[in-house]
C-alpha cells in the first residue's frame, strides 16, 4: 500500500510540474507578444510641390493636394 501512495504521489507531482511549466510558457508567450510592436502599414503620398514621399497622416492636405510643410503649401499656391 506505501508503494502505490509514493507512485501516486510521484504522478501528481509531475503532472503538477508540467502544468506549471506550460503556463509559464504560455504567459511568456502572451507577454512578448504584448511587447512585440506591432507594424502597421500606412500609405505614402508625395509633396506636390518638392516631391519628397511621407506618411499619409504626416502630411498636409489642401484642395486635394498633399504637401510635406505648410511653407510648401504657401509655395505652391502663391504660384
Amino acid at each position: 500500500m506505501g508503494r502505490l501512495l509514493f507512485f501516486v504521489l510521484i504522478a501528481v507531482l509531475v503532472f503538477w510540474a508540467i502544468r506549471s511549466y506550460r503556463r509559464g510558457l504560455k504567459k511568456r508567450q502572451e507577454e512578448a507578444q504584448k511587447e512585440s510592436p506591432s507594424i502597421e502599414s500606412e500609405d505614402m503620398v508625395r509633396c506636390t510641390h518638392c516631391g519628397v514621399h511621407l506618411p499619409k497622416s504626416e502630411s498636409i492636405l489642401s484642395e486635394d493636394k498633399f504637401f510635406c510643410s505648410d511653407e510648401h503649401r504657401h509655395l505652391h499656391l502663391q504660384r
